[in-house]
């Protein structure tokens, strides 16, 4: 056995920003400083939200709204200190030199909310739920997650589309030691382990709710994952009230945390899904924070007073080249195009500062980033000069862009896709521009309905799979192509247990894909997240996996 990580605590603990109060800021708050009482006992602390929490039960959730308030509550397995993974739940973990078999040494006199301890029994039951789900549960509406790691179910249902045999094998419990295995190493291991959707949840909770039978995708999660209170967590905050009228999530400090205690008593999330309007409600005081901040309004509110942390890049914007819509299937114009785009100008007008171009599909933090991708560098004439080779020299193509949302990768896309409109039009290319509503633009893409479109990916742990995993595995139709050499590839990277042979595969594979150029990587961005002028921030997470029990008001 290979001994991989040990930790006394359960997340590093990053240095407290200073703070400078601001006069009329939150004033409400002032006769309470003023008195000496402590704001972190009698003030709560409200968060603005980008969008609402899906489902607290983490296993059915895949967006990370939803697991920013669930990792406050639920703990898991493994974690991370940056991009780097670290102890959890378990204080110390091993994996045999093939990958297929994971014994986790858990932390002693850990409690659930609810009073029940944890042990390894408590894991396996969680484990084994997941692995025994049948129906609609099956759905990757519900269980994308799961099912992306590990492969089926233990009886896939044929409705649900689930041909792959889990590569689940089984836990063995024995007191604080559980021992997870496998039929086979995928690169989504150890990092699967961190993600919240496998998050740990009281086994005697799970015994009190009844999983409402889920028969098709479309039907709704039962009323239990709705409701504030009925599965219990590890974590440092517990889920005590979710009022969806006011779109407002209440957590309160669980006082028996294993860890360090929560410094803020109260920890509220309330959706406000207009960028400007919650630069506006943390202006006015009524939110203490927010994320996604609007790369126009970072440097005004530093020099408002606010605090603007903004994270390490760790997520890739690209541009995807639908092959099934001609003439995109040919590499030429695909080319083409790729050279007609200023990206740089996207980095330098858009994005916050220590945004940069991206050459390939995963960011340059991962191991399996290469120097010797081809690039496609600005060049119109070259651009209209292939165009005109390839008898494209009046091409017309659909655009797709998506509408009311910011993502971390792309916090404007309507100005991200103006910028790259205009390029294709000033080589000759007419432009059909396709807004879609978020709610229906991923189904849109994924379906082929746009020739061309802007997506991206923050990434969920370390490691190259879960980019190029995520858009280039044989299964994954929406890019319109097909490359056994690039499939192939993925494959064999993938089921390779030796982390430094697997990076060696990851940057041939790069070479391959900006090669065979399917789509164009176009940007990684840092994004911010904004604070109260009288706030202690926590350590931010180039994941976006940031840990609010480290966040505090600021002392007198």
């Amino acid at each position: 056995m290979r001994m991989s990580r040990t930790s006394p605590t359960r997340r590093a603990v990053g240095a407290a920003a200073s703070a400078v109060l601001a006069l009329g800021l939150i004033a409400a708050c002032a006769s309470e400083r003023d008195s000496g009482e402590d704001l972190n006992e009698t003030q709560p602390f409200i968060f603005g939200s980008p969008g609402d929490p899906s489902s607290m039960d983490p296993v059915f959730a895949s967006d990370g709204e939803t697991f920013r308030v669930t990792r406050q509550v639920f703990d898991t397995l493994l974690d991370h200190d940056g991009t780097e993974i670290v102890p959890g739940l378990a204080e110390s973990y091993e994996q045999n030199p093939e990958g297929t078999e994971w014994t986790f040494n858990l932390r002693e006199g850990v409690t659930f909310h609810d009073g029940t301890e944890l042990d390894g029994a408590a894991v396996c039951a969680n484990f084994d739920r997941w692995y025994n789900f049948t129906g609609g549960y099956q759905s990757p509406n519900y269980t994308y997650y799961y099912s992306s790691f590990f492969g089926g179910f233990a009886e896939n249902d044929p409705d649900m589309g689930i041909e792959a045999e889990s590569i689940y094998a089984g836990c063995e419990a024995d007191g604080l030691t559980a021992t997870i295995s496998l039929t086979e190493y995928t690169a989504n291991f150890p990092g699967a382990f961190t993600m919240a959707t496998t998050a740990i949840v009281s086994p005697a909770s799970l015994e009190q709710i009844t999983d409402d039978e889920v028969v098709t995708a479309e039907d709704p999660l039962p009323e239990y994952t709705q409701t504030a209170g009925v599965l219990a967590g590890t974590g440092p905050y517990e889920l005590t009230e979710w009022d969806h009228g006011e779109q407002a999530i209440t957590l309160e400090r669980y006082d028996d945390y294993w860890g360090e205690p929560a410094k803020v008593k109260t920890l509220i999330f309330r959706t406000i899904s207009d960028e400007t309007a919650r630069r506006q409600a943390l202006e006015a005081g009524d939110i203490h924070g927010y994320d996604l901040v609007a790369p126009a309004d970072v440097q005004p509110l530093i020099d408002a007073g606010f605090q603007v942390p903004i994270r390490d890049v760790f997520n890739v914007l690209y541009m995807t080249y639908q092959q099934q819509t001609a003439p995109l299937d040919n590499h030429d114009v695909r080319v083409a195009l790729s050279h007609a785009i200023d990206r740089q100008r996207i980095v330098d007008s858009v994005l916050p500062p220590g945004g940069e171009v991206a050459t390939q599909f995963i960011p340059p933090t991962i191991e399996g980033w290469s120097e010797d991708v081809t690039t496609y560098e600005y060049d119109p004439q070259l651009a209209m000069d292939m165009l005109a080779a390839a008898g494209q020299e009046d091409m017309t193509v659909e655009f797709c862009y998506p509408t009311d949302v910011t993502r971390p990768y792309m916090p404007a896309p309507k100005d991200i896709f103006d910028i790259i409109a205009a390029d294709l039009e000033a080589v000759g290319v007419t432009v059909e521009a396709t807004p879609i509503t978020w709610v229906d633009y991923i189904p849109a893409t994924r379906s082929g309905e746009c020739g061309l479109y802007l997506l991206g990916w923050t990434g969920d742990f370390t490691d190259a799979f879960n980019f190029l995993g995520t858009w280039f595995s044989s299964e994954t139709t929406e890019w319109g192509f097909n490359e056994p050499e690039i499939f192939d590839g993925l494959a064999a990277a993938a089921a390779e247990p030796d982390p430094e042979v697997r990076a060696e595969m990851w940057a041939e594979l790069n070479v391959t894909i900006m090669d065979q150029l399917p789509g164009l990587p176009i940007s990684s961005s840092p994004p911010s997240i904004a604070f109260a002028p009288n706030v202690e921030p926590m350590e931010v997470s180039p994941l976006t996996q940031e840990d609010f029990s480290d966040l505090s008001f600021a002392a007198e």
